[in-house]
C-alpha cells in the first residue's frame, strides 16, 4: 500500500498533468482558430497527443509524427486529386505508405499518422482541392506538435507515476 506522501505526490502530479494538457489544447485551438484554420480541432488533438509523453519521449516520437504526416499528406494529396473517396486507391496507398515507411526505416509511429493523414484527405469528401486539404492537415498537426513541445518545454512534468491521469 502507497504512503499517504505517496499518494498525494501522485494526486499533485495528476493535477499538474491535467492542467498542463488542458493549457496546451486551448493554447492550440486558440492558435489555430486566429489562423483560420478549415478544422483547428486537429491542431488540438495532436497537441493532446504529445502531451502524454515527457518532453524527451515526446521531442522524439513528435518527429516520427511529423514524418508520417508529411507522407500522408504528400502521398494523399496527389492520390486523392485523381482518385478521391476511391477505396481501392486509398488501400493501395496505404500499403504503398507502409512499405516507404518500411524501407526508409520510419516506424510504426510514422506510418500510423501516415495513414491518418491519408484516410482524411483522401475519405472525407470537401470541397476544396486535395492539395489545400493536405496543407491544411500538415499545417494544424505540425501546430499541434509546437505547441504541446513548446509547453512541454516550458512546463516540463517533474513527477511520472504509473497509473495516474
Amino acid at each position: 500500500m502507497a504512503s499517504t506522501g505517496a499518494l498525494v505526490a501522485e494526486e499533485r502530479t495528476s493535477i499538474l498533468h491535467i492542467a498542463r494538457t488542458t493549457m496546451a489544447a486551448l493554447a492550440s485551438q486558440l492558435i489555430a482558430q486566429a489562423l483560420h484554420m478549415p478544422e483547428p480541432y486537429w491542431a488540438t488533438v495532436t497537441t493532446i497527443v504529445v502531451m502524454q509523453s515527457s518532453l524527451g519521449a515526446a521531442w522524439k516520437v513528435s518527429w516520427k509524427r511529423l514524418e508520417g504526416t508529411v507522407l500522408g499528406a504528400l502521398v494523399g494529396g496527389f492520390l486523392a486529386s485523381h482518385f478521391n473517396g476511391n477505396l481501392i486507391a486509398f488501400g493501395i496507398a496505404m500499403v504503398g505508405t507502409g512499405l516507404v515507411c518500411l524501407i526508409s526505416g520510419l516506424d510504426r509511429t510514422s506510418y500510423r499518422f501516415a495513414g491518418i493523414t491519408l484516410a482524411i484527405i483522401m475519405l472525407v469528401t470537401r470541397t476544396q482541392s486535395a492539395w489545400t486539404i493536405a496543407a491544411h492537415r500538415f499545417v494544424e498537426v505540425a501546430l499541434g506538435i509546437a505547441v504541446g513541445l513548446l509547453l512541454a518545454g516550458l512546463w516540463p512534468e517533474r513527477l511520472r507515476t504509473s497509473g495516474t491521469v
